[in-house]
């Protein structure tokens, strides 16, 4: 991992760029015969040049859903989606990637943005050579087949995988191979932005550091911006440099990713944090979260985690909280009085700067 030198020259960095991608009030809802399904409702979230940024939150989430719009993945016929998603070109050129057309976005993933899928197992075809599988994508776009196959050997090796790979089949490698491969496409027209949806999924432990070594490297050498996706907050505490916790559909806290680990202000993602297994405390009983994700066909008013929240308010159950950046310094926090560092936000009442006033809740 990066030096702590490194990483805090890289951030002050990253504070004067313009943002890579701008995540502004999305939502993305679903019509269906039991009503509508507000899967992403109202979500914003900034990814800088060179930076590690982590998506949190149990499963129903709306995790996935987010990336697969990003990318346009899946188009359904039942989507709608409302806000901005403004990307940045090599060229220069604001895009917002929600107005683009299928042709269009075709020609900016893999180029400019890749991804990293969710089960690497499903990714790969199956009766298609390793090499074959990454010079499709090159050539693609614009890419002669000559040169993508005289580029194969040193993408593979920037993955951590021989050359000889490229010859081999899918399944003939192990699942921490195919991972690495969906990596080596991804990265093969040099994006500047990589979105990895759960990308250890299925793999044991010394696989999974080592894919998550292989990604921060890749940001160190590449100076690609990395979205993660991930249930696993320790998987984010290795790997990313801020962490998006999201519940419901919307992003409830956002902070360095040491920060929030530490000091969690949102008793949801204190929830998450007392859900891992402690090493220095073998013994503890592990306190999980009371109840069960809401549906999106119904979201409660109000703050949607209060009813499954141990601090819940009788203005919980009322007022939505909105997100806001929190006073840095001693606070009142859900683990008692710490000391909250610069650049946290966090849309719950028990921080006076997420509540409305009262004009713009009458």
């Amino acid at each position: 991992m990066m030096p702590a030198t490194t990483a805090e020259t890289q951030r002050a960095h990253r504070q004067g760029d313009a943002p890579l991608l701008e995540i502004e009030n999305l939502a993305i809802h679903f019509r269906s015969p039991k009503g509508v399904a507000r899967v992403v409702d109202g979500t914003t979230l900034t990814i800088h040049r060179n930076e590690i940024v982590g998506v949190a939150g149990e499963s129903g989430s709306g995790k996935t859903t987010l990336v697969e719009a990003l990318l346009q993945i899946v188009r359904f016929p039942n989507r709608e989606t409302r806000g901005r998603v403004m990307f940045t070109t090599r060229a220069g050129q604001k895009v917002d990637l929600m107005q683009l057309g299928p042709r269009q976005m075709r020609r900016l993933r893999l180029d400019e943005i890749a991804y990293v899928p969710q089960g690497s197992m499903n990714s790969l075809n199956p009766v298609v050579r390793v090499g074959t599988q990454i010079v499709d994508g090159m050539v693609d776009h614009g890419v002669g087949e000559r040169e993508a196959r005289r580029r194969v050997p040193g993408i593979l090796e920037r993955v951590g995988l021989e050359p000889r790979v490229a010859k081999l089949y899918p399944h003939e490698l192990s699942g921490g191979m195919k991972q690495r491969v969906i990596i080596a496409i991804a990265i093969s027209m040099n994006p500047a932005l990589i979105i990895a949806d759960e990308p250890t999924t299925a793999l044991d432990v010394n696989v999974q550091r080592r894919i998550l070594e292989t990604l921060s490297r890749l940001r160190d050498e590449l100076g690609v911006a990395i979205l993660m996706v991930s249930h696993d907050l320790p998987v984010h505490a290795q790997l990313v440099d801020r962490v998006a916790v999201m519940y419901a559909g919307q992003i409830v806290e956002t902070g360095d990713v040491r920060s929030v680990v530490k000091t969690p202000l949102h008793p949801y993602a204190k929830g998450l944090m007392q859900a891992i297994p402690s090493i220095t405390k073998p013994r503890e009983r592990l306190e999980g979260i009371r109840g069960t994700t809401p549906s999106p066909f119904a979201w409660p008013d109000g703050c949607r985690f209060h009813n499954r929240c141990p601090y819940a308010m009788e203005v919980c159950a009322n007022v939505p909280p909105f997100i806001a950046g929190v006073r840095a310094g001693q606070r009142e926090t859900v683990d008692g009085v710490m000391d909250v560092q610069p650049g946290r936000e966090v849309a719950c009442h028990l921080y006076p700067e997420s509540t409305p006033d009262a004009e713009a809740t009458s």
